[in-house]
């Protein structure tokens, strides 16, 4: 499994600094930016600490479109509720989530947005799940670095338990390959013109276990069998 910490325009070279060293510290590599500030201006390398590497490795992308191309599972991060997803999920939640995918992904994006507005409407409906920290108080707010330090720290234990969690990826039976076939469903019913019912259950199908998903597979081949697609 691999996971990537994605910081769509970030304004700030010490916070991105700081959220290579958090990750590192909590066993992760891949960080890759959308559109950033000069990530390796002297403030993000003074406040990286030992992960320089992070820094000089990160990927940049010039739209977030383009840095999600090839991620199975999309998770969004967001302080405050928006329109663009019903469900919000505790943080906390996420190892389980990610562990109850099984084999059906084999890579996972935590999507973090800029410093003052966070991830637009549009940015967080290209992802499957939508994610918080809980805050006693909304102010002050936790910042862009301190957020990826929750995230991290929490997901470590997916680093903790590797071989636990570790199995046989077939895309074919994946995440993706699902929603992929699921829209083709959806229009072919006429759900995909009904914004609303299409995006609620796009939605709570990213929720789903490493069992209901190859179930969904099932009915999929079902379907494709009896309808030619």
């Amino acid at each position: 499994m691999e996971y990537y910490f994605i910081l769509v325009e970030s304004s700030v070279p010490g916070n991105v600094g700081a959220a290579a060293r958090a990750i590192k510290t909590m066993g992760f590599t891949h960080l890759w930016l959308v559109r950033p500030c000069d990530h390796l201006a002297l403030e993000a390398i003074k406040m990286a600490h030992g992960a320089g590497e992070i820094l000089r490795n990160a990927k940049v992308f010039n739209s977030l479109p383009e840095a999600l191309i090839n991620i199975d599972f999309i998770i969004g991060t967001s302080a405050k509720k928006r329109t663009a997803h019903e469900d919000y999920h505790n943080c906390s939640e996420l190892p389980q989530i990610i562990h109850d995918k099984g084999n059906t992904i084999n890579s996972v994006g935590f999507v973090f947005g800029r410093e003052e507005s966070g991830l637009t409407n549009d940015e967080l409906k290209k992802c499957d799940l939508i994610t918080h920290i809980p805050m006693i108080s909304d102010y002050p707010s936790i910042n862009l670095a301190q957020s990826v330090m929750i995230y991290a720290y929490i997901l470590s234990r997916l680093i903790i338990k590797k071989k636990e969690y570790t199995k046989d990826f077939r895309n074919e039976e994946g995440l993706r390959e699902l929603k992929r076939r699921v829209k083709i469903i959806f229009a072919d019913l006429g759900i995909d013109e009904n914004p609303t019912l299409h995006d609620r259950i796009m939605e709570r199908l990213s929720l789903l276990n490493e069992d209901d998903i190859h179930l969904l597979h099932s009915f999929s081949n079902k379907y494709q069998e009896k309808y030619g697609h």
